[in-house]
């Protein structure tokens, strides 16, 4: 599983990452007490009290900025473990650069990057824990129920290279050229969907290719695993006849026929 699954990017695990990690660092903090930790947020009780909950606040608004940009950008792009880690750990440093920024404004004693060390020793120490609990917890206990493989996903991207659509490949029907654009015909559950897409035919044909959706007329490419039967019609035509019901056959050229017919 080299992709992190798509639950660890929902609105769900980000509002937990959001408010249970902090909560988790502020009573880490508070009831462990570990000795070092207290001697750098310095100086009696009430301020250790008081700089504990500045330096969560701080992580509060950095989490929620850094989580909210991995949403949008899981939307579009399936992040790999290797960066899901590394985007973690740059989590913890930025973190760490606005805290160590507060420590050493607070207390004259500091100097910017002793506290830094500091303060990524405490961050390390305390939301690892955290952290490797929620990535297990995401991607082992609960996974996606509709994980698709990652070689069975087509990938649509439009005339730019920006990526539009993402589906797996058994669930396309067939695709149809509409002047500057493709109608891309797929079913999502029992419900047929249809996305127009700024390409060509020829943009789109290596990617076709690569997934068994074959050209069966200058204007359309149809997957074979849904097409039920080959037939020519009162004039001559030839249709390829869809599994979906009550759906209009697709086209088939002479050219194609052979090759077409060979894969059903």
């Amino acid at each position: 599983m080299n992709k992190i699954p798509s639950s660890l990017v929902s609105l769900t695990v980000l509002l937990l990452h959001v408010f249970a990690m902090p909560v988790f660092f502020l009573g880490f903090i508070l009831i462990y007490e570990s000795r070092w930790i207290m001697e750098f947020l310095h100086t009696g009780p009430e301020m250790e009290v008081f700089n504990t909950l500045m330096l969560t606040s701080i992580l509060i608004g950095v989490i929620a900025v850094s989580r909210i940009t991995m949403s949008a950008v899981g939307r579009n792009h399936r992040i790999s473990w290797w960066q899901y880690a590394l985007w973690s750990f740059g989590e913890v440093f930025i973190y760490s650069c606005f805290a160590a920024l507060y420590m050493a404004l607070i207390y004259g004693t500091y100097g910017y990057f002793p506290a830094l060390a500091k303060c990524m020793q405490v961050s390390l120490a305390t939301l690892s824990y955290p952290y490797i609990i929620f990535a297990i917890l995401f991607a082992y206990i609960r996974p996606d129920e509709d994980e698709v493989a990652e070689e069975d996903l087509i990938r649509f991207v439009d005339n730019t290279g920006r990526l539009k659509l993402v589906i797996a490949h058994d669930v396309l029907l067939y695709v149809e050229a509409e002047e500057n654009y493709v109608s891309i015909h797929y079913m999502e559950g029992n419900a047929l969907k249809e996305y127009s897409l700024r390409q060509s035919m020829r943009g789109i044909e290596d990617i076709m290719s690569k997934h068994g959706i074959i050209r069966c007329q200058r204007s359309f490419f149809v997957n074979p695993r849904h097409v039920k039967v080959l037939r020519r019609d009162k004039e001559g035509f030839i249709q390829a006849e869809l599994d979906v019901d009550s759906h209009r056959p697709v086209p088939v050229s002479p050219k194609y026929y052979d090759h077409l017919s060979k894969m059903l």
